[in-house]
């Protein structure tokens, strides 16, 4: 346990690259594995991840955002990085000089991309078309993708070399609409005939990636599940994935209350007994969310304990009996202690959301502490 900190986020590499490994073992031969390490790797680090993801066997890197790209490339990332939407233009520079994969799907984009890589020295600037095949949030659409292409095809210093689109509900495996979507991106492409030949095709995330072989293609993109996290409940068995992620924190204070005593801003919690309240040193600034007040727990000492009172800036409450607690003892916010194990998805469970925000929320003051444990 570390004795410096009040709470820190311990980030298991060695599950991250197992977890890269089992989902690449999924695959055909020859389909390549994108490993989406944005957000700051979902809250876990996005270059100790995107390192630890390559050493996985991760073909690709996939980014939101030119910067978080940027910033991978420079922490020594040789692999190849793909930006998922269309950058600022003020941004295209730094990205071709960085040497990112674009997204484009609309033209204006594609003539500032076209203006910058002809004037750099590397001659073009590598793009990949993105097609909305009903997502609808990004993406040309499939009526329109000739037009561009052609476009694209006019202008120098730009080349295309790979087509992709977006599942909208591939995490509900039994879903119609996944079929629908991708016989439209098959409809695509095969609208396309030579002019796509060579370029890389890619729709499948996490949850396609697990249940949905058809929509391989040439490459997946995983995202949640190489940090450990199931895309969806359904998919919870299919793919051996292990959470790399542990919220940590220690017990700051022990003070013995009587019972009907209110704890914290609110009194939202009283004492129905006399005994032992633990203040912990880890609050909603940190990325345990205020509306787990009274409904969120913690492990001390291997036990399962739930939060009392409201949840504030920089600490919550405990009321843990009289149990035998001590101050500076280990306290688990999220991942296993001893057999008991507080999970993202039930975490996402109690708020009403989904475990990607639980794990991107974590702020960026809470440091992260990179492990080799393994599975």
């Amino acid at each position: 346990m570390r004795d410096d900190l009040s709470v820190w986020i311990e980030v298991d590499l060695g599950r991250v690259r197992s977890n890269v490994e089992n989902l690449k073992s999924l695959l055909a031969g020859g389909t390549k594995l994108l490993a989406v390490v944005k957000a700051n790797g979902y809250g876990h680090g996005d270059a100790a991840v995107a390192k630890a993801a390559v050493d996985g066997g991760a073909d690709w890197l996939g980014v939101a955002r030119v910067e978080e790209g940027v910033a991978v490339r420079e922490s020594g990332v040789t692999k190849p990085i793909l930006v998922l939407a269309e950058p600022p233009h003020g941004a295209i520079p730094k990205a071709v000089e960085s040497g990112l994969t674009l997204t484009v799907y609309t033209a204006p984009t594609a003539r500032a991309i076209a203006r910058v890589g002809a004037s750099t020295h590397r001659r073009f600037a590598d793009v990949h078309v993105k097609v909305d095949t009903g997502m609808h949030r990004y993406g040309v659409a499939p009526m329109a993708l000739e037009s561009l292409i052609d476009t694209i095809s006019g202008l120098t210093g730009i080349e295309i070399s790979g087509i992709w689109s977006h599942f909208a509900v591939a995490d509900d495996a039994l879903n119609p609409y996944t079929l629908t979507q991708h016989q439209i991106f098959l409809d695509v492409l095969e609208a396309l005939g030579d002019k796509g030949s060579g370029w890389m095709k890619h729709m499948a995330n996490s949850a396609a990636a697990i249940s949905f072989p058809d929509a391989h293609h040439d490459m997946v993109r995983t995202g949640i599940s190489i940090y450990g996290i199931p895309p969806s409940d359904e998919l919870s068995n299919e793919a051996s994935l292990l959470p790399a992620m542990t919220l940590k924190s220690r017990v700051g204070q022990l003070k013995r209350l009587a019972v009907g005593e209110a704890i914290s801003y609110g009194q939202r919690y009283r004492m129905k007994h006399e005994g032992w309240v633990a203040t912990i040193p880890c609050g909603y600034a940190d990325g345990v969310r205020r509306a787990l007040s009274n409904v969120g727990e913690v492990l001390i000492r291997g036990k399962r304990y739930t939060i009392s009172g409201t949840i504030t800036m920089d600490h919550l409450l405990v009321d843990v009996g009289d149990d035998e607690v001590d101050v500076g003892d280990e306290v688990v916010l999220l991942g296993s202690q001893g057999a008991e194990q507080i999970t993202a998805q039930q975490i996402a469970d109690k708020l009403g959301t989904i475990p990607y925000e639980v794990v991107c929320g974590m702020n960026a003051r809470v440091q992260r502490i990179y492990v080799e444990r393994g599975p």
